[in-house]
């Protein structure tokens, strides 16, 4: 029946009528063309038939496009619908690198050794006399059995792709990620499940890789017996994973690896908080630590759902690139843990004029040898108005404010990669970024940035360096921020960081007279500062990563680098976006800013001089009739 139903849908997809241009569209990012259809069983990829020579893998069909990347070679049924996004291949092969370090430190406890292609043999001294008694190390059995790419392993991981498309991202797994038992490339559409057929059985991996057509949330609810669970579950959709996360944190196994990607990030970023409060519980705040909240936004929603069953989270890797988020974390089961939930999440309180900020935990959590009590929090940390600035604060939240990497994880994912860069073809950018992430602090949640530091006093933006010079000499803790290029992560309080601002000021004075009474700058500036502050440069204030010029934040390599148009149900792909892109990209490259008259000069707030893009010339005055 099985094999039957995959001939069917082989059909299906030959048929000059049907055109799986829907899910090609989604191959780069997980989501399929929500085209109706009546759940089927769970179809594997079969081997063709023996007379059907129009599917053996050495050749392609008329109209078919190969597209390589990794190891793996994805077919796709037209030319002209190609919908192969090369962004995504940062995500995809972060995801790889991921998952097999989590492979093998779960497997190593099931006494399997991975054997990952490229890497150097580790010799391991023994230090024990009696080399033919096993030992074992947190709970881990002595290594009986070695995992190859592309051979599956009776112990090994069972993976599910539930926004699976063209099945590019399974196939790869099969190929690069030793240590498999089986993944299931699952697709709500029958015409992307019968293309993830044909691209399993190109690539030879039908061994390891599964078509599906069944709807994800049914086919996760479906798994959360304790012995069906998957160990990873890697859901990357066109937009949110909101309505996925419920039966996601349910069907991945006790300490299971979860994969989320999420590109609505004019919601999570702030555009709409009532629409991100809707789908995560929290609501979003535009400020330019954004895209750090948007990483916590997405914990806490996870952190909440995990809660409900009696699970919490335990963050491995978070990451803010390109156009979308991507988190990694681990599921684990303790009604104990789950009490301290309310003390990881938090409010955020932030200042409309001067982009202050403080948290406000949710709840409180004491120890006393072996009692632990719990009790609401006391706040709120700020007053009404603003002790900078006096204007008014925003709340937003709530977000997870515990540390949303595991360093010591990510430490040995960013060892293996620059060990064997040739594995992934963004092997480069992938040691870049885990690079800034292992230098970040842990405990800092947010950001601010020097740009906007300076903008709101009007004075000249102070170089990196110095400034976070400033704040060492000044007894605090600083790093970077693999979210933003000029972000500045500190315990720093507020007060100081404006004091810092206050002695650059003064050496890169403002017109006072120009400035509003009402205004951030002029309340700020009005108080003298606290202490003096040193911009004398310290060796320790320019991270390894920026020393060694590692590619921690990739400029676009080509026009409409970006997410891709939506697919369109009946197949094919939404060229609106894409049009719409074209006719507003670089739309201010060609215009000759010079002939616009510059409304800072005008005002008499520009610091750029002669340097200003814009025109200083006095404007012309008109004759006006008596």
């Amino acid at each position: 029946m099985l094999v039957r139903t995959a001939r069917l849908l082989l059909s299906l997809h030959l048929h000059p009528s049907c055109s799986p241009g829907s899910a090609a569209a989604a191959a780069s990012r997980g989501l399929t063309s929500m085209e109706p259809l009546n759940a089927t069983p769970e179809v594997p990829a079969t081997e063709p038939p023996a007379e059907d020579v129009s599917l053996a893998p050495a050749g392609l069909l008329p109209g078919e496009t190969l597209v390589k990347e990794g190891k793996a070679a994805i077919l796709f049924p037209s030319a002209n619908e190609v919908f192969y996004n090369p962004v995504q291949e940062f995500n995809r092969d972060l995801t790889c690198a991921v998952i097999t370090e989590f492979a093998r430190e779960l497997l190593a406890q099931r006494g399997v050794k991975l054997a990952v292609p490229g890497e150097n043999e580790k010799v391991e001294v023994s230090v024990s006399e009696e080399a033919d008694v096993p030992t074992e190390e947190n709970g881990a059995e002595s290594p009986t059995e070695t995992a190859s790419v592309g051979e599956k392993c009776e112990r090994g991981l069972r993976v599910l792709e539930g926004l699976s498309a063209s099945g590019l991202r399974s196939v790869r797994f099969a190929l690069e990620v030793p240590g498999l038992q089986s993944v299931t490339a699952n697709d709500f559409s029958t015409k992307a499940a019968a293309l993830i057929a044909r691209n399993v059985e190109y690539n030879g991996v039908g061994h390891l890789v599964s078509a599906s057509c069944r709807d994800a949330s049914m086919l996760m609810y479906e798994m959360r017996g304790k012995k069906e669970r998957y160990d990873v579950i890697d859901l990357d959709p066109y937009g949110s994973p909101a309505s996925f996360l419920d039966a996601a944190v349910q069907a991945v196994g006790e300490g299971g690896l979860l994969c989320i990607t999420c590109t609505d990030m004019a919601v999570m970023a702030g555009n709409s908080g009532e629409t991100c409060y809707s789908k995560y519980g929290s609501v979003s705040i535009k400020a330019k630590y954004c895209h750090e909240m948007a990483l916590r936004i997405i914990l806490h929603g996870l952190d909440q759902r995990a809660g409900v069953y009696q699970r919490y989270i335990q963050p491995l890797l978070s990451v803010s690139v390109d156009f979308y988020i991507r988190v990694f974390v681990r599921v684990f089961t303790g009604q104990a843990t789950v009490k301290n939930s309310a003390s990881k999440q938090a409010l955020v309180y932030n200042c409309v004029g001067c982009g202050s900020f403080q948290l406000q935990r949710m709840g409180r959590r004491m120890s006393n040898g072996k009692h632990v009590k719990y009790s609401p929090a006391s706040g709120p940390p700020v007053g009404p108005e603003c002790e900078h600035c006096g204007q008014r604060h925003q709340l937003g939240g709530p977000i997870w404010a515990e540390p949303i990497h595991d360093v010591p994880f990510v430490q040995k994912v960013l060892s293996a990669v620059s060990g064997n860069p040739s594995r992934f073809g963004t092997s480069k950018r992938i040691e870049g970024v885990l690079s800034v992430v292992t230098e970040e602090l842990e405990d800092v949640p947010l950001y601010y940035t020097v740009d906007s530091l300076s903008s709101t006093i009007h004075t000249n933006t102070p170089p990196l360096l110095q400034f976070r010079s400033a704040l060492l000499h000044a007894g605090h803790r600083v790093s970077l921020s693999h979210a933003c290029k000029n972000a500045i992560k500190t315990n720093a309080p507020p007060g100081v960081i404006w004091d810092i601002m206050r002695c650059w000021e003064k050496a890169n004075p403002v017109k006072r007279e120009k400035l509003s009474e009402t205004s951030p700058a002029f309340k700020i500036l009005s108080n003298e500062p606290g202490s003096e502050a040193c911009f004398t440069v310290r060796e320790d204030a320019n991270p390894q990563s920026r020393k060694l010029h590692l590619t921690r934040f990739q400029e676009n390599p080509q026009a409409f680098w970006g997410p891709k148009a939506r697919a369109r149900s009946g197949g094919g792909i939404v060229t609106d976006l894409q049009d719409k892109s074209k006719k507003f990209q670089n739309k201010r490259k060609n215009l000759d800013l010079k002939n616009i008259h510059c409304k800072r000069f005008k005002q008499g707030t520009c610091t750029h001089g002669d340097d200003c893009c814009y025109s200083h010339d006095p404007e012309p005055t008109e004759d006006k009739p008596l």
